[in-house]
């Protein structure tokens, strides 16, 4: 009997030494891949990233990750005036094939998603002046840009100062997303002397998206618009 008791000790303290080193070993691994996606480029501030899936070490030995999950807040994309910010990153990336020393990944697939602010969207578009000929005579000051908010399933909603414009239809294709359908007020169009209340459709490209994923929709939210981003045979790091 004590025989068999010392032998079931023995095997849980080895588990929980196992289980010990695993976890620490994982956590190491979370903070290197971090940096080294840093380093890659392949996002603007240093993620959080977590390796799931039991035991970590298996994994390590055949140099394959089954679950990996990265996350930050305070993103920004683009460059120069199309610079924007991207609240709530989450991405879950599935089949990453690392090297020894993890300075290269690969992913087999990624899905994520991300918000960008109605107030941070209003500025990747053109100011009023751009936009309408003859906006001087709206008595709107320089650079006025329209007010944004949400307009329903797949619409935003817009004004240029106290001037309605309705709601424009929001959509993507590749990288670059479009709004499309916003009309000036009656009024608006009559002190612009404009005859045409159209505006043009209103294009932007999303450049360096994190995780090197690619966005695949928009959808307007109550809080803003939400980014969808999806990726095959990715290159995380390296």
């Amino acid at each position: 009997m004590r025989g068999w008791l010392k032998a079931t000790i023995g095997v849980v303290v080895l588990a929980g030494v196992l289980v010990g080193a695993d976890r620490i070993a994982v956590g190491v691994a979370e903070d290197e891949a971090a940096d080294q996606i840093l380093r890659s480029g392949r996002m603007s501030q240093k993620p959080d990233v977590s390796i799931e899936g039991f035991p970590f070490l298996t994994q390590v030995v055949s140099k394959k990750l089954d679950d990996v999950r990265i996350s930050s807040d305070g993103l920004t994309v683009g460059e120069g005036k199309d610079k924007v910010a991207l609240h709530a990153f989450r991405a879950e990336l599935s089949g990453v094939e690392v090297s020894g020393n993890m300075s290269s990944a690969v992913v087999d697939h990624g899905s994520g998603t991300a918000l960008i602010t109605y107030p941070d969207l209003a500025r990747l578009l053109p100011p009023a002046s751009e936009l309408v000929p003859n906006a001087g005579r709206l008595s709107l000051g320089a650079g006025t840009r329209l007010s944004l908010s949400y307009g329903g399933p797949g619409k935003v909603k817009a004004s240029m100062g106290p001037f309605p414009v309705g709601d424009a239809a929001v959509h993507s294709q590749g990288d670059t997303v479009t709004v499309d359908g916003f009309t000036l007020s009656t009024m608006a169009s009559l002190l612009a002397g404009v005859s045409d209340q159209a505006l043009a459709p209103i294009s932007f490209t999303l450049s360096t998206l994190p995780a090197g994923l690619n966005l695949s929709s928009v959808t307007p939210r109550e809080d803003g618009l939400q980014l969808a981003f999806d990726g095959k045979d990715v290159k995380l790091i390296g």
